[in-house]
């Protein structure tokens, strides 16, 4: 009995996987190259670039003039579930060399993330605006905090909902957890071995000296200034005003308009408004969004976690774009 009860889990797991590797390939996600690519149904052009059937996809190029809504959404970082750096640099430079675009607009939804990904985002649209000489607009929807407010910055105008929460202008450095009294205590010795006094800074196996919390306290302070410096001259203030804003605080939408951080509260769709009369522009806004493509592995190993346990699953799956840590150091 025992055995037809597993027989029959492991058919239907085999079952489910291949109806879920059957949603990839027909309706799955897929980040086009071409420039001025609307992602509808990507899953049809993934057909189409995977097997040849044809030279005409389902998105051809924009024959019309546009300013592409670039979203970034999620938290910032190499890779996640609604956030890829490698994909937002293609897509930028794509926009750059597509003739038909006319701008572009920052769909900003994010918490922030990490140091070297946020950074790199804002300096490849300082290099599309300084080659194309077209403007570059934010609009903030829910959250744009901390490195989600440092790629605003390089928008010539930040427009905010009403309901935007800003600001966290600010650095996290890692941080050091200290065990080595609860493992003296319980009897656990651990030990590493290493060359140079502060290369196992952090473990948890050693006391943090006055050294290395200046080692640290100094790596995010260097972030601090470069932060703060882009603010300031992005939105023409003086260094030390955006100082007396920058305490790592989040702001409402009127208190960031106030203090200078954005420019305008509206809707999205009075924002393109605003932005068609001031470029006396009448094409069209169009989306660009990342979507994550699940590989198989990842597809069946997510079958059996949710025949497994399926509540667990389903928290996992709500919570995945709000991790409980960001890596080293994030803004």
């Amino acid at each position: 009995m025992k055995n037809k009860k597993g027989l029959i889990i492991l058919i239907a797991i085999i079952a489910l996987a291949l109806i879920s590797l059957c949603f990839g390939i027909v309706g799955g996600n897929y980040a086009p190259d071409e420039p001025g690519v609307v992602i509808t149904n990507p899953g049809i052009v993934r057909i189409e670039k995977k097997f040849g059937l044809g030279k005409e996809n389902a998105h051809p190029k924009l024959k019309n003039d546009y300013i592409a809504v670039l979203h970034i959404e999620g938290v910032i970082s190499p890779s996640n579930k609604t956030y890829d750096q490698e994909w937002l640099l293609r897509t930028i430079d794509n926009l750059k060399d597509d003739k038909k675009n006319c701008g572009i607009l920052l769909f900003i939804d994010s918490p922030g993330g990490t140091v070297y990904e946020a950074d790199e985002a804002y300096l490849k649209l300082l290099e599309y605006k300084k080659e194309t000489e077209r403007p570059v607009y934010a609009y903030f929807a829910s959250l744009a905090a901390s490195g989600g407010y440092y790629i605003g910055c390089a928008a010539d105008t930040i427009f905010a909902n009403r309901n935007t929460l800003t600001g966290s202008i600010g650095v996290i450095c890692g941080s050091s957890v200290d065990a080595t009294g609860m493992l003296e205590k319980i009897g656990i010795k651990s030990t590493t071995f290493t060359a140079g006094r502060n290369k196992n800074m952090l473990n948890y196996n050693s006391p943090l000296t006055e050294e290395q919390r200046n080692i640290m306290q100094s790596i995010a302070d260097d972030a601090y200034e470069q932060f703060t410096g882009i603010v300031a001259e992005s939105r023409g203030k003086d260094i030390a005003y955006v100082k007396t804003l920058a305490d790592g605080r989040i702001y409402t939408a009127a208190q960031a308009k106030e203090n200078g951080l954005v420019d305008d509260i509206c809707s999205l769709e009075d924002a393109k408004e605003k932005i068609s009369k001031e470029q006396d522009f009448d094409g069209s806004f169009e989306d660009f969004k990342f979507e994550y493509e699940e590989t198989f592995f990842q597809s069946l190993m997510n079958t059996i976690s949710f025949i497994s346990h399926p509540k667990a699953f389903i928290d996992d799956v709500r919570g995945s774009t709000t991790p409980l840590r960001l890596s080293y150091m994030a803004y």
